[in-house]
Formats: structure tokens, sequence, C-alpha cells
């Protein structure tokens, strides 16, 4: 294995390490020895990877948020767009353990950001991260002639704000909420504006 390979290995064990240990505990009970144990690395060789907690967990939210992203993209040439896009809205959602934790992670990041600019501007870049996501599966599906043409940004906005809020109702544990319902509403409105069925495609 080459020490470019190994780096990587190592910077990828760290950051799944972080985000584990953030949501296990939030971020300001985390110490970096936490994070270096669970990583299976020593303090040293985390503190040259990362010199300080802040970089550490601004880097563990972007590798949680890539990683999303990558699964969803997968076959993104080829599955119909309405399927991309509702694969977007589902992992918008704390539909399963790992989306779970990156909701986690996502609480963390909007508590922190309220107290400090730095974050704040990070997660303002997340959200727009977020929102081009959306935009461009809908464009995709506007440009192929599979979507009726919309204002697509404002879409987008409508998109990320009700899955922010059906996803804590969610976490919340909310029994007025159920990932089905939630789902099912959010996708009426992208439907409508779209000229899809109302039915939530499979994935």
């Amino acid at each position: 294995m080459s020490t470019k390979v190994r780096t990587a290995d190592t910077r990828e064990r760290i950051l799944t390490a972080a985000c584990e240990v953030i949501a296990d505990i939030g971020f300001e009970k985390i110490r970096m020895r936490m994070v270096a144990e669970r990583a299976g690395v020593s303090t040293a060789l985390l503190h040259y990877h990362f010199d300080t907690r802040e970089k550490l967990f601004t880097e563990a939210m972007t590798h949680s948020f890539a990683n999303t992203a990558v699964d969803v993209e997968r076959e993104a040439q080829t599955a119909p767009a309405a399927v991309i896009l509702a694969r977007i809205v589902r992992n918008l959602l704390p539909t399963d353990p790992e989306l779970h934790q990156d909701w986690r992670l996502w609480q963390e990041l909007w508590v922190r950001a309220l107290r400090d600019e730095t974050t704040r501007v990070f997660a303002v870049d997340l959200y727009a991260q977020l929102h081009a996501w959306v935009a461009d599966a809908v464009r995709r599906g506007i440009d192929s002639g599979e979507f009726t043409p919309t204002d697509v940004d404002d879409l987008s906005t409508l998109v990320l704000s009700l899955c922010d809020g059906y996803g804590i109702r969610l976490m919340l544990r909310d029994p007025a909420v159920t990932l089905a319902t939630a789902l099912s509403a959010i996708w009426r409105h992208v439907s409508t504006a779209l000229g899809l069925p109302a039915a939530v495609p499979a994935d």
C-alpha cells in the first residue's frame, strides 16, 4: 500500500470515527483523544491530520454529505429523473441508522452555527450544496422532458425546508409524523410542481 493510499485510509477512518463520536455525545463534549481511540490511531496522528476540533468537525460534516451524495447518484445517468429525485428526498430524511447519525450531526451544526460565525458561514455553504444537489436533479428531469418546467430554485428551497421540518419531527419521534406520511407529504408538493404521479417512486 502506497503512502498516499495509507494517508487517505487514515483520514477516512478518522472522519468516520469523528462522525460517530459527535453524533453520540455532541460536539461540545468531544475530545480529540475520543476520536483517536475510535479510529484506532494515536492522538498525535489525529492532530497531524486535523489540528483543531473545529477543523475536524467541518471536515466530518463534509465527509458525511459526500458519502450520502455518492449513494444517491448511482445509476444517475440511466435511472428515471423521478427516481433520482425521490432518492434525494429519502436521503434528506432520517430514513435509516446512517442517515439518523447524519441528522444528529446536522443538529449539532445548527446549534453551533447560532453561536459561531465561522460555523454559520460553513452551514450556509453546505445548504448551498444541498440546494444545488436538488436543483441539478430537477433540471435534469426538465431537460429530459420527464418533468414539467417549474421555478427550480423555488422548488429546491421548498424541498429542503420540508425535509428539515419533517426530519426534525421524525428525530423527535413525534407520533403524529411517520416516515411514510413525511415522504408522501413532501412528494405531493414535488409531484404537483413537476407534473408527476402522486405516488413516491420506488428506488
